[in-house]
């Protein structure tokens, strides 16, 4: 198949996509002719053989080996036009399926997903609502709550509200309290999170956040917990099911930008796949530090699982997602706090450990988008109501 895998993006996750994309891309070679598509932080797409190699990235040459492109939203068109120069004609590249590597805003929320759909192409991940929702924390609180999942408590401060700041401050100190985190609603990669132990910091995390998004999640603070994180595969008829649990290992109290994705330790998970560039597969979300199989007992193991597939379920994911969770290890208790509908790195180091390689997850990314496709196609979407034929000069006929 002709696979195109969109990258990069208007997005504070943009190098963090571009990594994911070109461990996906090294697997996918094998089997699949690879298209890959370059969205620079300024929107600007780009196509072309040499934008494989991640020396292109580090030295900001992808104008010189690409082709500026378009995908247009015109349903049936199934591809990618790319501009080859003044002096020959645009280039149409028919695409079978695309994979969305898009980290965070304008890929992840379901915007790049829309265009798919009004364009016709098969994709693989999640679709516009489930994308959507898993974007942003307070719709994806919402879904989650309705399906039961333990969750943190947590206030919602909106910026952009008459005395939204102020108030805000009043209601976390009235309900939460302190130590509390504060999360900017529609960010990942841990961009823009803190930790407030008073008013002061409080109010100086928020504003932070608030130049992520108007509105602010700061949610209390558990203490004397771990992080377990669990992956979910399904959809296209398929029924879902779990990875094992890792424990992602910090520096500081929560997993930092850097502490994910900045970080050479590698505790034997994924270090083999080469990548142009240089790299290889164990680099990005890949190269942290965590203990997998997590060291938890079973019950709160199969707790993790159980929540992360009915989180999977109450959000209408589709393809490979991640569920991140927290765990009390005495007391056995486990909150879910988020699920990321496109994983850094997809989240291949906890299927290897689960049994599956990178390239039958990818693989099975790639038969799910085709039948969910193939499903969306069989569906109705039109109905001729006879309404225009009644209908004369502005006026229906009664």
């Amino acid at each position: 198949m002709r696979v195109g895998v969109i990258f990069g993006g208007r997005s504070v996750e943009h190098e963090v996509s571009i990594v994911t994309a070109h461990q996906l891309m090294a697997v996918l070679r094998e089997r699949h002719e690879v298209v890959p598509i370059y969205i620079s932080r300024e929107g600007r797409w780009f196509t072309g053989a040499g934008l494989e190699d991640l020396d292109v990235y580090r030295g900001k040459r992808w104008e010189q080996v690409g082709e500026e492109a378009v995908l247009a939203p015109t349903f049936g068109t199934g591809g990618l036009t790319s501009r080859q120069g003044r002096l020959k004609p645009p280039k149409r590249i028919a695409l079978d399926v695309v994979v969305p590597a898009v980290h965070g805003t304008f890929g992840e929320d379901g915007t790049l997903q829309g265009l798919l759909e009004l364009a016709g192409i098969p994709y693989a991940g999640s679709g516009v609502v489930a994308s959507a929702v898993g974007m942003d924390k307070v719709a994806m609180k919402t879904a989650l709550r309705g399906a039961g999942l333990p969750l943190v408590p947590d206030v919602v401060v909106d910026l952009e509200r008459s005395g939204g700041l102020d108030a805000g401050l009043d209601e976390v100190e009235r309900t939460l309290g302190y130590p509390a985190f504060v999360k900017p609603v529609k960010a990942g990669s841990s961009v823009g999170i803190g930790k407030a132990r008073d008013r002061a910091m409080l109010r100086e995390l928020i504003e932070v956040a608030g130049r992520y998004d108007s509105r602010v999640l700061v949610e209390k603070a558990v203490e004397g917990c771990i992080e377990i994180n669990c992956s979910v595969l399904g959809g296209g008829g398929r029924e879902p099911r779990v990875s094992v649990c890792e424990q992602p290992v910090a520096w500081e109290e929560f997993l930092s930008f850097e502490d994910k994705y900045m970080r050479g330790g590698k505790s034997g998970q994924g270090k083999g796949t080469p990548i142009a560039g240089g790299a290889k597969s164990g680099e990005g979300m890949a190269s942290l530090d965590r203990r997998i199989p997590a060291p938890i007992s079973e019950e709160a193991t199969k707790q993790i699982q159980e929540n992360a597939l009915a989180a999977f379920l109450a959000t209408g994911a589709s393809g490979v997602a991640r569920i991140d969770s927290f765990l009390n290890s005495e007391t056995g208790q486990t909150w879910v706090m988020e699920i990321n509908t496109t994983p850094g790195s997809f989240a291949f180091y906890l299927w290897e450990a689960s049994g599956l390689d990178f390239a039958g997850l990818a693989d099975e990314m790639l038969a799910i988008a085709m039948a969910r496709h193939k499903a969306t196609a069989e569906r109705l979407f039109t109905f001729e109501s006879g309404m225009l034929e009644t209908t004369r000069g502005g006026k229906t006929r009664g």
